[in-house]
């Protein structure tokens, strides 16, 4: 048990070797991910309000016939 607890600490501790080498990669300064616009710290988070409008019918409620012919309809 204790073999298994040894080879889980140094899986644990590399795991975490990689996580703060890469945290100074895209945190350095001079990093070329920073500089080219790949990676930016503070990007703005999606926004998930989507407002339902009067086009767009409640498929959870429509029969299987009813989706087929409005996809039909919008060109699908």
């Amino acid at each position: 048990m204790s073999e298994a607890n040894d080879e889980l600490v140094m899986l644990l501790k590399e795991l975490v070797d990689k996580v703060n080498n890469l945290e100074k990669a895209v945190y350095d300064k001079d990093n070329l991910l920073m500089k080219s616009g790949y990676v930016v710290v503070d990007s703005p988070s999606p926004d998930m309000n989507i407002t339902k409008g009067d086009e767009i019918p409640d498929v959870g409620s429509m029969a299987w016939k009813d989706v087929h012919a409005m996809i039909e309809n919008y060109g699908g």
